[in-house]
């Protein structure tokens, strides 16, 4: 692989990194919300959209794991 390629690749994983760490930090304050405590007091669960916040910045950041470590 060309040095240009991976710095491509580590600017991606980067990004990534970053974009996931967002992504939890939003669903933490959407779950700290008076509307999101309701849902979970009357419901039992966590909304479906801080859920998804969630698993989306699993996924970014372990795709960004990956590009920024590969080799």
């Amino acid at each position: 692989m060309s040095n240009n390629t991976r710095f491509v690749m580590k600017a991606i994983g980067l990004a990534l990194l970053v974009t996931g760490m967002g992504l939890a930090y939003w669903g933490y304050e959407i779950s700290e919300s008076l509307s999101s405590r309701i849902t979970e007091t009357v419901t039992g669960s966590p909304r479906d959209k801080v859920m998804q916040l969630y698993i989306g910045s699993v996924v970014s950041f372990v795709l960004g794991l990956v590009f920024f470590v590969k080799k």
